[in-house]
């Protein structure tokens, strides 16, 4: 019996990584288009959740910090897979296509040390003006929906832009926590069912208890051997654990890991924040091209892993270990209330990080202002598929 119940559950968690696999080298479009994804895949076809269910897990998803829509996958990955091997398997499969590209993109950047290749570099830098200005557009129309929003949204900005660096990013993010409490308490929701995860209690405590403990040890590490992979492993873990609001929103807090310090130079980070608009799956899978260009050791091939992994796991960390008790925290109102005062903080973060390094470092005269214009247009208005608007300001670099 034993025998056979391994065979099931080896046969289920082949089954996860297939569909993800798929899913991972086709779905285009960013985090809120991954859920639409998912739920033609998962509830409408495959029938592995019901609309409620998948309803309340996008909820928890977004409620935590991390990239919503792979945690979503990997809580799928648990759910069809019996457990956490399932959730592992979910998120391979998902994440590793657009990560292998992106590290190619990489290790193939130096074959565009040339004028040509310098344009379309420059190309890439005026699709993250693009990209970014989309996400800042659409989430501002979603998160600050009132004046009380706004003004949250305008102080994140404020304390972004002016304390900098991540102590003006937390700060922001918990300030509108704390407004959040006392503005944003008129729009109560309803808590509803989820299925039942097989996860137990004391798994999701050791989850949260291993989430706490990597977020302070490598830091205190570092203060005492000087350990540059402690640093380098801490600065991804600190931007995955730290990231509320969609993928988009890893951009301000990468920048201030690997760009600030000079790890990474700001050319190449942000051509390759344009590369990322290029290929399917989640926007995290930048960290691997991030990992793999470092200027500091771990880089290469163990740089691009260890990244990888490392921006990634607070996310998943905290998703297994807060399945156990979502319906107890999600009926909360405060908890909601503080959730969307964070929210709104979220979209001021961005606007911050849309100014610099966004626009300082692309757009240099008026004919970038017209391509990132565009692009811009293109994404928003024409509803144009990303890769389309990469290979067009791509080429419009090599052009002119």
């Amino acid at each position: 019996m034993a025998g056979e119940n391994d065979e099931v559950s080896g046969s289920r968690i082949a089954e996860v990584f297939r569909a993800f696999l798929h899913l991972g080298l086709t779905s285009f479009g960013g985090p809120i288009a991954h859920l639409g994804y998912f739920r033609d895949a998962f509830v409408v076809r495959r029938k592995w959740i019901d609309e409620a269910g998948y309803a309340d897990l996008v909820a928890l998803c977004q409620f935590l910090p991390g990239p919503a829509s792979s945690q979503v996958g990997f809580s799928l990955g648990v759910l069809r897979g019996g457990g956490l091997a399932g959730g592992i398997a979910a998120w391979a499969g998902f994440t590793l296509p657009s990560a292998v590209l992106l590290v190619a993109f990489a290790f193939g950047a130096a074959a565009l040390d040339n004028p040509t290749g310098q344009g379309i570099l420059h190309g890439l830098k005026l699709v993250a003006v693009a990209v970014v200005a989309q996400a800042l557009w659409g989430m501002a129309r979603t998160l600050t929906p009132d004046r009380q929003r706004i003004a949250i949204a305008l102080g994140a900005l404020l304390l972004a832009s002016f304390v900098g660096g991540w102590l003006g990013q937390v700060g922001a993010i918990a300030a509108g926590a704390v407004a959040g409490l006392y503005f944003c308490q008129n729009e109560a929701g309803k808590a509803s069912l989820h299925p039942a995860f097989p996860v137990s209690r004391s798994a999701g405590i050791a989850a949260l208890v291993l989430f706490a403990v990597l977020l302070v040890l490598p830091s205190l590490l570092f203060a005492w051997t000087g350990s540059h992979a402690l640093a380098f492993f801490d600065a991804f873990y600190r931007s995955g654990a730290l990231v509320f609001g969609g993928g988009h929103v890893v951009l301000p807090l990468l920048e201030n890991a690997v760009a600030a310090p000079g790890w990474v130079p700001v050319q190449d980070f942000l051509a390759g924040y344009g590369a990322a608009q290029a290929v399917p799956g989640p926007l995290f899978t930048f960290a691997a091209y991030l990992g793999a260009v470092s200027g500091i050791v771990p880089s290469g091939l163990l740089g691009a892993t260890v990244a990888l992994v490392a921006i990634f796991l607070p996310g998943l960390l905290l998703v297994y270990g807060t399945l156990p008790f979502w319906d107890e925290l999600r009926a909360l109102p405060r908890a909601q209330a503080a959730m969307r005062g964070t929210n709104a903080a979220v979209v001021g973060i961005l606007a911050a990080a849309f100014y610099d390094p966004v626009l300082t470092s692309a757009i240099v005269d008026p004919l970038d202002v017209m391509l990132g214009l565009g692009g811009f247009l293109l994404l928003v208005f024409a509803k144009a598929p990303p890769w389309v608007v990469v290979i067009l300001l791509a080429a419009a670099g090599a052009v002119v």
